[in-house]
């Protein structure tokens, strides 16, 4: 089953592209084309941000509604998206590659659970706080809604990090121009469906599947007042640079290469930790920004966790995302895959030691599969343990001492997740405490939407998530009484 679309959903309906150009979107397991979409042009980000503006500027539109009011309609549009769950999910197995088990709770079941999450967050937080001035008059603080935000998200997690900005947004009062990536556009035609249904106004969201060079005449259009953006370190700061020389607030989740400190007390042979460090390291068949990628052993047990880290890799069923007992699928293009396996053969290179995969799937003639691999005796200068490789390959590099684990942590470009592995949880979070890192995880890591989510240096700036990602998309004015 092929999703062909011929339109853009702005300004509330179905509207003709400006030029013929088209994304073919391919599926990551077949090779084989799975659907199309128009290809956004700069006139389409003109159209969708005048829509937008248009509905964010409306006296009666939806910036003054009351969070009341938006929040009814935030909650029928989770209740549309929920009755769209299967077709979402398969899409985005059949766009990236995204293993149905983990679809089906990020892309399934997140972007509804965000929804209501601040639907019930913006109806609790008053939009004014009165203060008694220390100057002998009051002032009032007031929170009101950024204006129109420029959404973009990449291919790893579509409705997920759509969701992640669109939610926040919607609930403070600000209208939207998305523009999903141009590998895994499809599942936004289902969101534009869902849209309609539960009734959201003309022009507060709008959808525009575009490339790259029109991302960047998004971000720098002078319709746009915020920006927030999920995708590579490099394009975020070609972002940060735009939106700095304009004095535009920015959200940038970058890049990871994260830290796995597992500690001398660590029990290597429980189930539960073979699960949860797989979670933590090769989630989404490693296309994740926070994954753990770099796993950091005592010297005492080197060996002990090699062998164990190499032995959950080649236990993974790898195969169809759409068998739900597959546990990695394929890399999203194949583009990724030559990514991926240039490092591979860099860690070659390199002389570190390969103790498992390396290669393809022999099991497997169709789809951009890439073997879970594990290379061990790294140093962490290495270019394997220094740059994000964004598929399942995972470095081991020895430590002497805590002290030095913490340190090895440290030292990276990076800053966004990481984990600790130990039978003391409260020693966990005294070592977790230590590293530079915008979240990390004791004997588990998986992002919770209560709290905030974001890196540090190469990671980005700002946070998602929480009252944080509401934060967002506010402003703040004073009223001096």
């Amino acid at each position: 089953m092929t999703t062909d679309q011929h339109s853009f959903f702005i300004d509330g309906r179905w509207r003709s592209p400006a030029s013929d150009r088209r994304i073919t979107v391919i599926d990551a397991s077949t090779e084989e084309v799975l659907g199309g979409v128009p290809e956004g042009q700069e006139a389409d980000i003109d159209a969708a941000v005048s829509a937008a503006r248009r509905a964010f500027d409306d006296p009666t539109g939806w910036s003054n509604w009351e969070p009341t009011a938006r929040a009814e309609v935030m909650r029928r549009l989770a209740d549309a998206l929920d009755a769209r769950k299967d077709e979402l999910t398969r899409t985005v197995c059949r766009e990236n590659g995204m293993p149905m088990a983990l679809a089906e709770v990020l892309e399934g079941a997140l972007p509804s659970l965000l929804l209501r999450y601040y639907a019930d967050l913006i109806c609790a937080t008053p939009s004014e706080e009165h203060r008694d001035g220390l100057l002998g008059r009051p002032v009032i603080v007031r929170r009101e809604p950024v204006g129109v935000a420029a959404a973009i998200v990449p291919w790893n997690a579509p409705q997920t990090l759509a969701s992640l900005k669109y939610a926040p947004a919607l609930a403070a009062g600000a209208t939207v121009v998305l523009k999903p990536s141009p590998e895994a556009p499809l599942d936004s035609v289902f969101f534009a469906e869902a849209l309609i249904e539960a009734g959201v106004p003309d022009g507060v969201i709008n959808i525009v599947p575009a490339g790259r060079e029109v991302g960047a005449y998004l971000v720098a259009h002078p319709g746009i007042d915020k920006v927030a953006f999920t995708g590579s370190t490099a394009a975020g700061r070609a972002v940060a640079e735009t939106c700095g020389r304009l004095l535009r607030p920015a959200t940038l989740e970058l890049g990871g290469k994260s830290a796995a400190i597992v500690l001398e007390d660590a029990d290597l042979d429980s189930e539960a930790m073979q699960q949860e460090l797989f979670a933590a390291t090769m989630m989404n068949n490693g296309q994740a920004c926070f994954a753990s990628t770099r796993v950091l052993a005592p010297r005492s047990r080197y060996a002990e966790v090699v062998d164990a880290v190499s032995s959950l890799a080649e236990s993974l069923k790898v195969g169809d995302p759409l068998d739900p007992t597959t546990q990695v699928g394929p890399l999203a293009t194949a583009r990724q895959r030559d990514r991926v396996e240039a490092y591979i053969a860099k860690g070659k290179d390199e002389g570190s030691r390969l103790t498992v995969g390396g290669g393809r799937p022999g099991h497997l003639d169709r789809g951009w599969y890439v073997e879970p691999t594990v290379f061990a005796d790294v140093d962490n200068r290495q270019v394997i343990a220094q740059e994000e490789i964004f598929g399942p390959v995972l470095v081991i590099t020895p430590y002497e001492d805590e002290q030095d684990a913490i340190r090895l942590a440290n030292d990276s470009d990076f800053g966004l997740g990481g984990s600790v592995w130990t039978r003391d949880a409260e020693h966990g979070r005294d070592i977790a405490r230590r590293i530079r890192t915008g979240s990390i995880g004791v004997n588990h890591y998986m992002s919770d939407p209560i709290a905030p989510f974001g890196g540090v240096r190469a990671s980005g700036l700002g946070r998602e998530f929480g009252p944080e990602g509401l934060a967002n998309y506010q402003q703040l004015k004073s009223i001096y009484l």
